[in-house]
Protein backbone atom coordinates (compact mmCIF):
# COMPACT_ATOMS: atom_id res chain seq x y z
CA UNK A 1 0.00 0.00 0.00
CA UNK A 2 2.67 2.21 0.66
CA UNK A 3 4.09 1.66 -2.73
CA UNK A 4 1.00 2.59 -4.55
CA UNK A 5 0.90 5.66 -2.05
CA UNK A 6 4.60 6.83 -3.44
CA UNK A 7 3.78 5.45 -6.88
CA UNK A 8 0.75 7.73 -7.26
CA UNK A 9 3.02 10.88 -5.67
CA UNK A 10 5.83 10.37 -8.22
CA UNK A 11 2.70 10.52 -10.96
CA UNK A 12 1.46 13.72 -9.91
CA UNK A 13 5.46 15.21 -9.39
CA UNK A 14 6.46 14.10 -12.75
CA UNK A 15 3.25 14.06 -14.81
CA UNK A 16 0.88 16.57 -13.78
CA UNK A 17 3.00 19.32 -12.49
CA UNK A 18 4.67 19.94 -16.03
CA UNK A 19 1.16 19.78 -17.79
CA UNK A 20 0.77 23.81 -15.61
CA UNK A 21 2.40 26.11 -17.39
CA UNK A 22 2.48 28.88 -15.22
CA UNK A 23 2.03 29.11 -11.27
CA UNK A 24 -1.43 28.50 -10.43
CA UNK A 25 -3.68 31.63 -10.75
CA UNK A 26 -5.55 32.56 -7.29
CA UNK A 27 -8.64 31.01 -7.09
CA UNK A 28 -11.81 32.39 -5.52
CA UNK A 29 -11.66 30.52 -1.78
CA UNK A 30 -14.45 28.33 -0.62
CA UNK A 31 -16.60 29.69 1.77
CA UNK A 32 -14.91 27.25 4.74
CA UNK A 33 -11.61 28.39 4.06
CA UNK A 34 -9.72 30.64 5.64
CA UNK A 35 -6.31 32.16 6.88
CA UNK A 36 -4.24 29.53 8.54
CA UNK A 37 -3.88 29.19 12.36
CA UNK A 38 -0.95 30.79 14.28
CA UNK A 39 0.92 27.52 14.47
CA UNK A 40 0.32 26.55 11.14
CA UNK A 41 2.58 27.10 8.75
CA UNK A 42 2.03 29.19 5.90
CA UNK A 43 1.94 27.43 2.05
CA UNK A 44 2.74 28.79 -1.16
CA UNK A 45 0.06 29.26 -3.14
CA UNK A 46 1.35 27.55 -6.46
CA UNK A 47 0.12 24.41 -8.02
CA UNK A 48 3.16 22.08 -6.42
CA UNK A 49 1.93 23.02 -2.91
CA UNK A 50 -1.33 22.27 -3.79
CA UNK A 51 -0.25 18.64 -5.61
CA UNK A 52 2.04 18.35 -2.46
CA UNK A 53 -0.81 18.85 0.16
CA UNK A 54 -3.21 16.38 -2.33
CA UNK A 55 -0.90 13.57 -1.95
CA UNK A 56 -0.24 14.18 1.27
CA UNK A 57 -3.87 13.81 1.94
CA UNK A 58 -4.01 10.97 -0.23
CA UNK A 59 -0.79 9.25 1.42
CA UNK A 60 -2.56 9.31 5.19
CA UNK A 61 -5.91 7.84 3.51
CA UNK A 62 -3.67 5.07 2.30
CA UNK A 63 -1.34 4.46 5.28
CA UNK A 64 -5.20 4.55 7.46
CA UNK A 65 -6.94 2.43 5.14
CA UNK A 66 -3.38 -0.40 5.34
CA UNK A 67 -3.17 -0.35 9.12
CA UNK A 68 -5.74 -1.75 12.10
CA UNK A 69 -5.04 1.39 14.40
CA UNK A 70 -5.50 4.67 13.55
CA UNK A 71 -3.89 5.86 17.14
CA UNK A 72 -0.78 4.40 16.02
CA UNK A 73 -1.07 5.73 12.38
CA UNK A 74 -1.60 9.18 13.76
CA UNK A 75 1.45 8.80 16.27
CA UNK A 76 3.53 7.80 13.07
CA UNK A 77 2.34 10.49 10.88
CA UNK A 78 2.95 13.27 13.47
CA UNK A 79 6.45 11.93 14.27
CA UNK A 80 7.56 12.07 10.38
CA UNK A 81 6.52 15.64 10.54
CA UNK A 82 7.95 16.34 13.49
CA UNK A 83 4.54 17.77 14.77
CA UNK A 84 4.88 17.22 18.25
CA UNK A 85 7.79 16.75 20.67
CA UNK A 86 7.07 13.67 21.87
CA UNK A 87 5.06 12.55 19.28
CA UNK A 88 2.40 10.93 21.56
CA UNK A 89 -1.34 10.71 20.31
CA UNK A 90 -3.32 11.55 23.20
CA UNK A 91 -7.34 10.75 23.30
CA UNK A 92 -9.34 13.76 25.17
CA UNK A 93 -13.03 12.53 25.66
CA UNK A 94 -15.29 14.61 24.26
CA UNK A 95 -18.60 15.62 26.35
CA UNK A 96 -20.75 12.75 26.67
CA UNK A 97 -24.40 12.11 24.78
CA UNK A 98 -26.31 9.25 24.10
CA UNK A 99 -26.41 8.46 20.15
CA UNK A 100 -28.10 5.24 20.11
CA UNK A 101 -26.65 2.73 16.90
CA UNK A 102 -28.40 2.94 14.33
CA UNK A 103 -30.54 -0.32 12.55
CA UNK A 104 -27.93 -0.67 9.85
CA UNK A 105 -24.71 -0.07 12.91
CA UNK A 106 -26.58 -2.94 14.60
CA UNK A 107 -26.87 -5.03 11.36
CA UNK A 108 -22.88 -4.75 10.83
CA UNK A 109 -22.42 -4.94 14.79
CA UNK A 110 -24.48 -8.65 14.37
CA UNK A 111 -26.07 -7.82 17.66
CA UNK A 112 -30.18 -7.66 18.27
CA UNK A 113 -32.01 -4.71 18.73
CA UNK A 114 -31.83 -5.19 22.72
CA UNK A 115 -28.02 -6.41 22.93
CA UNK A 116 -26.21 -2.82 24.36
CA UNK A 117 -24.37 -0.97 22.62
CA UNK A 118 -22.25 2.04 24.45
CA UNK A 119 -21.23 5.39 22.52
CA UNK A 120 -18.12 7.08 23.00
CA UNK A 121 -16.41 10.16 21.57
CA UNK A 122 -12.68 11.75 21.72
CA UNK A 123 -10.79 14.08 19.67
CA UNK A 124 -7.45 12.63 19.17
CA UNK A 125 -4.73 15.08 19.85
CA UNK A 126 -1.18 15.57 18.91
CA UNK A 127 0.60 17.90 21.02
CA UNK A 128 -1.51 21.16 20.33
CA UNK A 129 -2.80 19.55 17.26
CA UNK A 130 -6.53 18.13 17.16
CA UNK A 131 -6.02 15.12 14.53
CA UNK A 132 -9.29 13.95 14.44
CA UNK A 133 -12.40 12.97 15.91
CA UNK A 134 -13.62 9.92 16.46
CA UNK A 135 -17.30 8.50 17.00
CA UNK A 136 -17.12 4.87 18.64
CA UNK A 137 -20.29 2.34 18.99
CA UNK A 138 -18.89 -0.68 20.56
CA UNK A 139 -19.95 -3.93 21.89
CA UNK A 140 -19.75 -4.00 25.70
CA UNK A 141 -19.97 -8.26 25.81
CA UNK A 142 -17.26 -8.77 23.45
CA UNK A 143 -14.58 -7.01 25.68
CA UNK A 144 -13.36 -7.48 29.09
CA UNK A 145 -14.60 -5.66 32.01
CA UNK A 146 -11.03 -4.17 32.57
CA UNK A 147 -11.26 -2.27 28.98
CA UNK A 148 -15.21 -1.90 29.69
CA UNK A 149 -13.77 0.07 32.85
CA UNK A 150 -11.21 2.06 31.06
CA UNK A 151 -12.99 2.84 28.09
CA UNK A 152 -15.79 4.33 30.91
CA UNK A 153 -13.42 6.50 32.93
CA UNK A 154 -10.40 7.57 31.31
CA UNK A 155 -8.93 9.12 28.13
CA UNK A 156 -7.66 6.51 26.39
CA UNK A 157 -8.25 5.59 23.10
CA UNK A 158 -10.55 2.69 21.94
CA UNK A 159 -7.78 1.06 20.01
CA UNK A 160 -5.05 1.31 23.13
CA UNK A 161 -7.70 -0.40 25.37
CA UNK A 162 -8.40 -3.15 23.06
CA UNK A 163 -5.19 -4.15 21.32
CA UNK A 164 -4.90 -6.85 23.11
CA UNK A 165 -7.43 -8.84 21.46
CA UNK A 166 -5.71 -8.84 18.21
CA UNK A 167 -8.24 -7.27 16.24
CA UNK A 168 -8.09 -6.17 12.62
CA UNK A 169 -10.12 -3.24 10.75
CA UNK A 170 -12.54 -3.73 7.93
CA UNK A 171 -13.30 -0.01 6.47
CA UNK A 172 -16.72 0.35 5.36
CA UNK A 173 -16.55 3.79 3.61
CA UNK A 174 -13.62 6.68 3.32
CA UNK A 175 -14.18 9.85 1.49
CA UNK A 176 -11.43 12.86 1.23
CA UNK A 177 -14.01 15.86 2.36
CA UNK A 178 -11.48 18.75 1.26
CA UNK A 179 -9.33 19.27 -2.19
CA UNK A 180 -6.72 21.90 -2.27
CA UNK A 181 -6.79 21.50 -6.39
CA UNK A 182 -9.93 24.09 -7.18
CA UNK A 183 -12.62 22.73 -9.41
CA UNK A 184 -11.38 23.80 -12.53
CA UNK A 185 -7.69 23.44 -12.08
CA UNK A 186 -6.91 21.13 -15.42
CA UNK A 187 -8.37 24.02 -17.08
CA UNK A 188 -6.95 27.01 -16.05
CA UNK A 189 -3.72 28.60 -17.36
CA UNK A 190 -1.75 31.66 -16.92
CA UNK A 191 0.61 33.06 -14.26
CA UNK A 192 -1.26 33.43 -10.63
CA UNK A 193 -0.37 35.30 -7.51
CA UNK A 194 2.83 33.14 -5.30
CA UNK A 195 0.76 34.65 -1.99
CA UNK A 196 -0.15 32.49 0.92
CA UNK A 197 -1.66 29.34 -0.07
CA UNK A 198 -5.75 29.81 1.02
CA UNK A 199 -5.61 27.31 3.78
CA UNK A 200 -9.05 25.66 5.57
CA UNK A 201 -9.97 26.39 9.25
CA UNK A 202 -8.12 24.20 12.01
CA UNK A 203 -10.88 21.77 12.23
CA UNK A 204 -11.91 22.04 8.75
CA UNK A 205 -12.83 18.33 8.03
CA UNK A 206 -10.67 17.07 5.27
CA UNK A 207 -11.08 12.97 5.36
CA UNK A 208 -13.68 10.92 7.05
CA UNK A 209 -13.29 6.71 6.98
CA UNK A 210 -16.11 4.76 8.59
CA UNK A 211 -14.91 1.23 9.77
CA UNK A 212 -16.02 -1.86 11.62
CA UNK A 213 -13.63 -3.12 13.92
CA UNK A 214 -13.74 -7.55 13.95
CA UNK A 215 -12.13 -9.78 16.51
CA UNK A 216 -10.27 -13.02 15.39
CA UNK A 217 -13.00 -15.62 15.51
CA UNK A 218 -15.18 -12.91 13.08
CA UNK A 219 -17.41 -11.16 15.90
CA UNK A 220 -17.64 -7.38 15.43
CA UNK A 221 -16.53 -5.17 18.64
CA UNK A 222 -17.18 -1.64 17.41
CA UNK A 223 -17.97 0.41 14.58
CA UNK A 224 -15.83 3.87 14.16
CA UNK A 225 -16.46 6.93 12.18
CA UNK A 226 -13.59 9.21 12.10
CA UNK A 227 -13.37 12.55 10.91
CA UNK A 228 -9.67 14.06 10.13
CA UNK A 229 -8.71 17.69 10.16
CA UNK A 230 -6.67 20.02 8.52
CA UNK A 231 -4.49 19.76 11.04
CA UNK A 232 -3.09 16.77 9.85
CA UNK A 233 -1.60 19.09 7.35
CA UNK A 234 -0.28 21.31 10.26
CA UNK A 235 3.85 21.50 9.03
CA UNK A 236 5.77 23.19 7.24
CA UNK A 237 5.31 22.54 2.94
CA UNK A 238 7.89 20.03 2.02
CA UNK A 239 10.52 21.49 0.04
CA UNK A 240 11.20 19.08 -3.02
CA UNK A 241 14.74 18.83 -4.32
CA UNK A 242 15.53 20.67 -7.46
Amino acid sequence: MRLLAMSAWLYIVAVLVPLWEHPCRAQQVPAQLTSPPAHVPVWHDTLTARLEALALLRTLDADLLSHDSATVTLERWCGTHQMASPPHVIADRLPDVDKPPTALQRQELEVAATEPVRYRRVQLRCGSHVLSVAENWYVPSRLTPDMNHLLETTDVAFGRVVQSLHFWRHTVETKILWSPLPATWDSTRGRGSAGPFAWPGAQTEVLRHRAVLVLPDGRPISEVVETYTAEVLAFPQPQLER
